[in-house]
C-alpha cells in the first residue's frame, strides 16, 4: 500500500517545501541583482570594473559547489533521510544568508569583507546543491497516489517564486531609497528579509515526519554507498537524467533567463522593456507549473507529454527568434509569454519524472548529481556559451540553434526512458 502523509501534515509538508525553495533561490538570485552595490562595498576602491568582476566570481564560486553539495546531501539523504537533508539544506543557507545582512564592509575591516563573503557563498553554493533534490524527493515519496507530478512541482513553484521575489525585492529597494542611503545601510534589508524567510522554513521543517516510503527501503539497503551505486550500478539512469536536466537546463535559461540580454545586445532593445516581459513571462510559468504537473498525473504520461513539449520548441525556436529579431514589441511578448508557456511543463513534470527514474536506494544521489550537472552546470554555462557562438559565428539567433540541438537531445533521451508515471515507486 503507497504511503501517504495525512492532509494536515501534507499541507505542512508542501509548505515547507515552497517557503525552503523560495528563500534558497530568493537569495541566490538576489546577490546577482545587488552585484553593482556589493561590489563597491566589499572590494578597495579603484578598478570599478574589476571589483563586479570580481563579484560575480565569488557569485560563481557558488555554483562551483553544486555539485559538491549535491553529493553530500545525496548520501546524507539516502543514508539518514529526506526530512533531515531538506532541514540541514535550509538551515545551512539561513544563516549564512543573515551573517551576510550584517557583514561588515571592506572599509570597516579590509580584506577581511571580501574573504567573509567568499565563505558566505561558498556556504550557500554546498546547500543549493542539495535543497531542490531533497524536497522533491520527499514531496513525491509522501505524496498521495496518482499526484506524484503535482507534488513534485511546488518545488518549482517555490524555486521560481525565490527567483521572482528576488528581483521584485532588488527593484523596489533600487527605487524607495537613494543611493546613499542603499550604500549605507539599504542593501542590508533583502538579505536579512531572506533569514526571516529561512527561519520560518527551518521552523515549519523541524518536525517533519520521516519518509515511510525510505524507511520501509531501508532496512534492505545494505552497506554500500548509495553515490557508488548511483555511478555504477545505476549508471543508465543517471546519465539519462544528467542528459535531460542538461537539455531542460539550456532551454531554461534561454528562454528565462537569456532572451532579455539577448534583445538588448542583439536586437538594440531596452532592457526594461524585455524585463517586463520576462518578469510577466515568469509569473505565468509559476501558475503553470501545478498544472503541467498535474496534466501529466491524469491525462498523459510524463515523458510523452513532455516529448510533446519538446517537439513543439524544436519547431518554434528558430521562427521565434527571427520574429524577435524584428524589434517588434508585439513579437517579444508573444514569443516570450509562448517560450515561458512552453518551459513550464518540463519545470512541472521533471521533478517526479527524475523521482521516478532511480530506486530507493539511491534516489537522492542520483537525482541530486544528474541536477547539479545538468542544470547547474550545462544550464548555468548556456548564456556564455551561446554567446561565445555568437562572436564565433556572427550569427545573432545562435541561441535558437543552440536550444534546437538540445532540444534533440532531450527528445532521444525521452525515448531511451522507461516512463514509471503510472508504477509504484521502486
Amino acid at each position: 500500500m503507497p504511503f501517504h502523509l495525512p492532509k494536515d501534515q501534507r499541507k505542512t509538508a508542501v509548505i515547507a517545501g515552497i517557503i525552503g525553495n523560495v528563500m534558497e533561490w530568493y537569495d541566490f538570485a538576489l546577490y546577482g541583482y545587488m552585484a553593482s552595490v556589493i561590489s563597491e562595498l566589499f572590494f578597495p576602491k579603484g578598478n570599478q570594473v574589476a571589483n563586479l568582476i570580481a563579484t560575480y566570481g565569488i557569485f560563481a564560486a557558488g555554483f562551483i559547489m553544486r555539485p559538491l553539495g549535491s553529493a553530500l546531501f545525496g548520501w546524507f539523504g539516502d543514508t539518514v533521510g529526506r526530512s533531515k537533508t531538506m532541514l540541514l539544506s535550509v538551515t545551512l543557507m539561513t544563516f549564512p544568508t543573515f551573517l551576510l545582512g550584517a557583514l561588515p564592509t571592506y572599509d570597516s575591516i579590509g580584506l577581511w569583507a571580501p574573504a567573509g563573503l567568499i565563505f558566505i557563498r561558498l556556504l550557500q553554493g554546498l546547500s543549493v546543491g542539495g535543497e531542490f533534490s531533497s524536497s522533491v524527493t520527499y514531496l513525491v515519496e509522501t505524496s498521495p497516489q496518482g499526484k506524484r507530478g503535482l507534488s513534485g512541482s511546488w518545488a518549482n513553484v517555490g524555486s521560481m517564486g525565490g527567483m521572482l521575489l528576488g528581483s521584485g525585492v532588488a527593484t523596489l529597494v533600487t527605487a524607495v531609497f537613494s543611493s546613499q542611503t542603499l550604500t549605507a545601510w539599504g542593501w542590508r534589508l533583502p538579505f536579512l528579509f531572506a533569514a526571516i524567510l529561512g527561519t520560518v522554513a527551518i521552523y515549519l521543517r523541524r518536525h517533519l515526519p520521516k519518509s515511510e516510503h525510505f524507511q520501509k527501503h531501508e532496512q534492505t539497503r545494505g552497506e554500500a554507498s548509495p553515490i557508488k551505486e548511483a555511478v555504477t550500478v545505476n549508471i543508465k539512469e543517471t546519465l539519462q537524467a544528467t542528459l535531460f536536466a542538461s537539455a531542460y537546463g539550456a532551454v531554461f535559461y534561454i528562454s528565462l533567463v537569456y532572451i532579455p540580454t539577448w534583445l538588448k545586445e542583439y536586437v538594440d532593445t531596452s532592457i526594461g522593456v524585455s524585463m517586463d516581459f520576462n518578469t510577466l513571462t515568469t509569473g505565468l510559468v509559476i501558475l503553470l507549473v501545478p498544472v503541467a504537473g498535474w496534466m501529466s498525473d491524469r491525462i498523459i504520461r510524463r515523458t510523452k507529454l513532455l516529448g510533446i513539449v519538446f517537439g513543439l520548441e524544436l519547431i518554434l525556436a528558430l521562427p521565434l527568434h527571427l520574429w524577435m529579431q524584428t524589434g517588434s514589441l508585439t513579437a517579444m511578448a508573444v514569443a516570450q509569454i509562448a517560450l515561458g508557456i512552453l518551459i513550464a511543463f518540463p519545470c512541472g513534470i521533471a521533478p517526479s519524472l527524475f523521482v521516478e527514474l532511480f530506486p530507493t536506494r539511491d534516489r537522492l544521489s542520483g537525482y541530486s548529481i544528474a541536477f547539479n550537472l545538468g542544470l547547474g552546470v550545462i544550464g548555468g554555462s548556456t548564456p556564455m556559451a551561446v554567446t561565445w557562438l555568437i562572436s564565433l559565428t556572427g550569427i545573432k539567433i545562435a541561441p535558437a540553434f543552440y536550444m534546437m540541438f538540445w532540444i534533440l537531445i532531450g527528445l532521444g533521451t525521452l525515448l531511451w526512458m522507461k516512463d514509471r508515471s503510472r508504477e509504484a515507486l521502486h
